[in-house]
């Protein structure tokens, strides 16, 4: 069973939204059941938008205080650190940990950066930080962010490619992402050909449930009996 993140089973897995992913991922990798997701709220700046899936591109930030590299260490880092986004695997999500805490200092992103990530084939960001330029975002890239705040401060990369922690959910250098207005899940690469299928099977089960609820005769019998033929729908 493939894994790779193919126009095909994007679109697939865009059809839904990330809570159902997360309710598939239950029923297909019971232990994950606590972890591998947000667990604190982000702001979606573009709840409109289908939810990105990509693999994840993984970074560290600090606003707060100057670097203390030397300016040529310093460019040479962020240079490196768009190397490495444009370099990865395709399409990609970045992955943003801001090391000041407090839901960010300065921002990274914004209009310029938006637009570099985005020619680079990254779909959007997940961060703990702040971003900014809200209106003149690159159009089409989503951000799901700790804070809107207005300045850069003295924003720069600390470190890339490692694991990071972003909002609860511990994410690692190509992990497979889906994110939308409700937060972001890792997807483990090895049952994402089955989520589909999951996704569906709860869907039919839970229509039973709201079917009999919408009635204007429903009562807890009602539910019951509603619970005994969702459970067995496989």
């Amino acid at each position: 069973m493939s894994t790779e993140l193919d126009d095909a089973l994007i679109k697939t897995l865009q059809r839904f939204d990330t809570p159902t992913v997360c309710n598939a991922l239950e029923l297909l990798i019971p232990e994950r059941r606590g972890y591998g997701f947000t667990t604190s709220q982000l702001v979606c700046t573009r709840p409109e938008l289908p939810p990105v899936i990509g693999y994840a591109r993984t970074a560290t930030i600090r606003a707060a205080h100057p670097s203390d590299l030397s300016g040529k260490e310093a460019r040479a880092l962020s240079d490196n650190y768009y190397e490495y986004i444009d370099r990865g695997p395709k399409p990609s999500i970045a992955v943003i940990q801001d090391l000041d805490g407090n839901n960010g200092y300065g921002c990274l992103w914004g209009e310029v950066n938006s637009n570099i990530h985005m020619g680079f084939g990254c779909q959007g960001v997940i961060t703990d930080g702040g971003v900014r330029d809200v209106p003149d975002i690159a159009p089409g890239f989503q951000m799901l962010a700790a804070s809107v705040l207005p300045s850069h401060a003295f924003v720069h990369v600390v470190d890339y490619s490692r694991p990071v922690d972003v909002a609860g959910m511990r994410v690692t250098d190509g992990d497979i992402i889906h994110a939308d207005q409700h937060g972001a899940v890792v997807i483990p690469a090895e049952v994402i050909g089955q989520v589909q299928a999951a996704a569906e099977q709860l869907a039919r089960r839970e229509a039973v449930i709201i079917s009999a609820a919408q009635k204007p005769d429903f009562d807890i019998d009602k539910l019951r009996a509603a619970q005994g033929e969702s459970a067995e729908i496989h």
